[in-house]
């Protein structure tokens, strides 16, 4: 795979706006989850909410793209000096030669929710919420196109919580391909009452704080969050910029909402990763789980793993500390993954007090310094979209 390296990210959700404040949460262990209080829902259950959403101000020709999660990509798009980073590509390349890839499960259907909500006697939306480019499925990576003033192709990735690790795969071959110069890649997904409420209908919602992998893990907590990479080739960054090695895709369609039994599909997207990259599985030091905390999924999960893997690799699973953030999942364990390797420092996994003894393979509960040269991020969603990503040190070959 062509040597592509990722030159900046940022990461906001639950556990911190920022990489500051996420490092501060995932080394002292503080969770970013807290007890339901998300408008017009009663559900018994913990969220990842991002509570500088709600403080975020529409003013002027904005307010045409007014929404929860455009108002949290613009958040998040802020931190970590990311947007003079996005400038100064603009400038290097052209704004027409960086590309724009999102992942969004919902895009903007939470606005669409408060429009419903106030239909007029004809049942028509109010003049307030006649937004087109809101009430889309391409809503986010539009919104975040016309944030940043970038022109090149636009495209926005819904594949449920594989959908912002997908995104990597997409930028590495349109750079392959010379289609553009530069990549902003992110995945952004708000809360709203459809997946909330849509989850609890599953019943995959906890009702107490998520605790992956542990023996009484009972279920999920959703949560919300936007994440941003900017991808380039080697040439165009820093020589000891993280490299994004390797990527794996597959989509084993075994069921709409059921992983495969036997997680035949993440298997796939392991090895093709690992092939990718060109390394051996005992060369991946550490792995950032998908690991929802539902019943199913993790004990699939490690069982894949375990096929692959010798217990000298360390995995553990994110989740407690931002909740599933769906769409932008994949982009949020990917950041953690890469603050792991820059750090030599592998997160274990919060709430795991009794590990569930029937599991495949040992997952990793405290905190541990590590050394890292290459880490892998999983993401499966569902209807079997799979993608497994690569990270290695910049100066390993």
């Amino acid at each position: 795979m062509r040597d592509i390296r990722i030159r900046a990210h940022t990461l906001t959700c639950a556990a911190g706006v920022g990489l500051a404040e996420l490092r501060t949460a995932l080394w002292s262990r503080m969770s970013g989850l807290r007890k339901n209080d998300f408008p017009y829902s009663g559900l018994d259950t913990w969220i990842g909410r991002v509570a500088a959403v709600d403080e975020f101000r529409w003013t002027g020709v904005n307010r045409e793209w007014e929404s929860r999660n455009n108002a949290l990509a613009a958040v998040g798009i802020e931190q970590d000096g990311f947007i003079s980073e996005l400038n100064s590509a603009a400038l290097e390349f052209g704004a027409n030669r960086v590309g724009v890839v999102i992942g969004s499960s919902t895009a903007s259907i939470g606005q669409t929710e408060l429009a419903y909500r106030e239909l007029d006697s004809d049942g028509r939306l109010p003049v307030r919420f006649r937004h087109a480019n809101v009430h889309n499925p391409h809503s986010q990576a539009a919104f975040v196109a016309y944030y940043t003033g970038l022109c090149g192709p636009t495209m926005t990735i819904s594949t449920a919580c594989s959908s912002s690790a997908k995104v990597f795969a997409t930028a590495a071959r349109w750079l392959s391909m010379d289609i553009v110069d530069a990549v902003l890649v992110g995945g952004v997904d708000s809360l709203c009452l459809s997946v909330l409420h849509g989850f609890h209908s599953l019943e995959l919602i906890s009702s107490s704080p998520c605790c992956p992998f542990d023996r009484r893990r009972n279920g999920i907590n959703i949560g919300e969050a936007a994440g941003f990479a900017l991808i380039v080739r080697a040439a165009a960054a820093p020589t000891d910029s993280i490299r994004c090695s390797g990527y794996g895709e597959t989509s084993d369609a075994h069921h709409m909402s059921h992983p495969h039994p036997e997680g035949l599909g993440a298997e796939q997207a392991m090895r093709a990763a690992l092939v990718r990259a060109n390394i051996s599985p005992e060369q991946v030091g550490y792995i950032n789980l998908h690991g929802t905390a539902s019943r199913v999924n993790d004990a699939v999960e490690t069982q894949a793993v375990a096929r692959l893997f010798t217990s000298a690799t360390k995995i553990s699973s994110t989740k407690a500390w931002t909740g599933h953030a769906l769409g932008s999942a994949g982009i949020v364990e990917a950041t953690i993954a890469m603050e792991a390797l820059k750090e030599n420092r592998i997160p274990g996994t919060l709430n795991l007090d009794e590990p569930d003894e029937s599991l495949s393979f040992p997952v990793q509960q405290t905190n541990v310094d590590y050394p890292l040269q290459h880490v892998m991020s999983n993401s499966f969603g569902f209807g079997g979209n799979n993608c497994c990503l690569i990270f290695s040190n910049g100066q390993t070959h």
